[in-house]
């Protein structure tokens, strides 16, 4: 019996590698016990993670602090890093259709924050550094807190009491910080009239190609060729198929149009059709974009096929250097990246895994696809060099000091800044600079829960010692009333004004929110109650400023009222 509680004693009390290791997978496994546990309408997932750390915590056991940091901030960063790399490939153009808009009001949700915490300073005489920790734990944002903590530790003398007061404050909000954040959401949720409806219009969250067929009546276009018609205008399209005489053809840059020409029109959707119908003379009342066509019934001569690059040689290149309509006689009349569909305009650099929809004769097509790739199984294969340069790169870039006029300290972007600015940087441009950057879907996932799994066990465990004890003696009640209202209030009202006054959809809208407050549990619980991804292109479009206004903010409010 003896032997056994010594294996035991050693296997989970006595520290090492093997009992961290052994610490952190048992929490990690009891808490992905308790999410399968149905709870009806209301589901905190992999947070149970981070309640299972708290508990373990709270009975003992711990892990070495610094394996319990290593794994912490390893952790963050994989999953921080793998969801820029995601939504990279859509981050940039989400900024030109309503990108501006969400981080502007995520900036309004850290706004109502910062002024809830300088009200309870003025009203209840709560020192600063505590509000500061309320604040970084009410908003899941640790980053915030340890930028705060080096401020302090560089304006005062023995700030030990007080950055541990700090971070005790931030541990005890934290909870509720996840759970009030779920609880905004579900809240937002009864806001949303018609469901079906709205989950259907979140897929139209970013510009889409739509298709258009036009006839041409305009007598001062006629014997004009595409291409001097296209500098007539200041719209993108293109002529996927023109129909003369009964025949149709796949047309270049120098056919020339008749009058009584039908010609099939793929354009960005958010320019419109106005423009387009003055300049042929009659827009053809058929909707092209429904659901179900089937390309290759249109007619007999063209064929239209979707094929997936997976030709590394092509990786980087643009539509424009590939040069498919002069040498093959064919169309590009649709990109589809990362379930994000993209004009596909000359210009467009192709990445590994993008679906080009080709329109043309049989033979024509099947030389394309040989040029693609179109081998699938091609893309199965992990691209690690690109994903370890990656996250260097973000290490690095979050260790930069950056400096603020009337700030003495630097400010730095820290590991969960860094990574995730690289991530996106990496899926947008590393074709450009031949990086394999492609992860197939079930990859990026295994990465990004993995990740943020280890996250919350060890953020459980390292702050679930003093958890009780705090909330029961103390301020620990008062705490946690501050910070729920901390999460809760700003979630709510910039939620309402999102969906109310600027019509976005509730996924977007709870991607905004999420990121806003660095919440990565609280997008989890997003996942399968919204149709698409546009809850992960929302967050990752509003973190990287929402983490730097709020690391900045959380350093300018110990700096200003630490001095009063």
């Amino acid at each position: 019996m003896s032997g056994f509680l010594s294996y035991f004693n050693d296997a989970f009390a006595v520290h090492s590698a093997m009992q961290s290791i052994i610490v952190i997978a048992s929490v990690c496994g009891a808490g992905l016990l308790l999410s399968k546990i149905p709870t009806g309408r209301f589901s905190l997932g992999v947070t149970w993670v981070f309640f299972a750390g708290i508990i373990a915590a709270h009975f003992g056991l711990s892990i070495d602090p610094i394996m319990n940091s290593f794994a912490q901030n390893f952790g963050l960063v994989l999953f921080i890093y793998a969801l820029g790399v995601q939504v990279g490939p859509s981050f940039f153009p989400s900024l030109r259709s309503g990108g501006i808009k969400e981080n502007l009001l995520a900036i309004v949700v850290a706004i109502i924050g910062i002024a809830l915490c300088i009200l309870y300073y003025y009203l209840l005489g709560l020192p600063m550094t505590d509000l500061v920790g309320l604040f970084s734990g009410a908003t899941t944002n640790t980053p915030a807190l340890a930028a705060a903590q080096s401020t302090v530790a560089s304006s005062l003398q023995d700030t030990a009491a007080i950055e541990s007061t700090m971070a005790l404050a931030c541990a005890v909000t934290y909870p509720l910080g996840v759970l009030g954040m779920i609880l905004g959401m579900m809240v937002l949720s009864f806001f949303v009239k018609n469901k079906n409806k709205d989950a259907k219009a979140e897929t139209k969250h970013h510009p889409t190609t739509a298709f258009t067929e036009f006839e041409v009546v305009n007598p001062a276009i006629e014997d004009l060729s595409i291409a001097e018609l296209a500098q007539r205008t200041k719209c993108h399209f293109v002529v996927t198929r023109l129909w003369h005489n009964g025949s149709v053809a796949i047309p270049n840059s120098q056919t020339k149009l008749k009058l009584g020409d039908r010609l099939l029109i793929a354009s960005p959707e958010e320019e419109g059709y106005n423009a387009l119908e003055v300049l042929f003379g009659k827009k053809v009342d058929k909707d092209w974009n429904e659901e179900g066509i089937d390309w290759d019934s249109i007619d007999n001569e063209l064929v239209s096929k979707r094929i997936v690059v997976t030709n590394k040689e092509i990786n980087g290149k643009t539509l424009g250097e590939l040069k498919l309509r002069t040498i093959y006689g064919v169309n590009v009349s649709r990109l589809d990246r990362s379930g994000i569909e993209l004009f596909a305009a000359p210009h467009l650099h192709l990445q590994l895994g993008d679906r080009i929809s080709i329109v043309g004769e049989g033979n024509a097509v099947k030389a394309c696809e040989d040029l693609l790739g179109n081998e699938v199984k091609m893309l199965d294969a992990p691209h690690l060099l690109s994903l370890f340069i990656g996250i260097l790169l973000g290490c690095l870039l979050g260790a930069i000091p950056i400096f603020l006029p009337g700030i003495s300290m630097p400010i730095k972007l820290g590991l969960a800044g860094g990574p995730i600015i690289m991530g996106i940087l990496v899926g947008a441009y590393g074709p450009r600079f031949k990086m394999t950057t492609y992860i197939t879907n079930s990859a990026s996932q295994l990465i990004q829960k993995l990740g943020l799994i280890l996250y919350l066990a060890t953020l459980g465990l390292a702050s679930g010692a003093n958890f009780v004890s705090t909330i029961v003696n103390g301020d620990g009640l008062l705490w946690l009333l501050l910070g729920f209202t901390i999460t809760v209030i700003p979630v709510v009202l910039t939620g309402w004004m999102s969906m109310r006054l600027f019509k976005m959809k509730y996924g977007s809208t709870c991607g905004m929110l999420c990121g806003s407050m660095a919440n990565p549990m609280a997008l989890d619980f997003l996942s399968g109650k919204v149709s698409d991804d546009s809850h992960n292109v929302s967050y990752a479009t509003v973190y990287p400023l929402s983490m730097f206004f709020r690391i900045i903010s959380a350093q300018i409010l110990i700096l200003v009222f630490i001095a009063s």
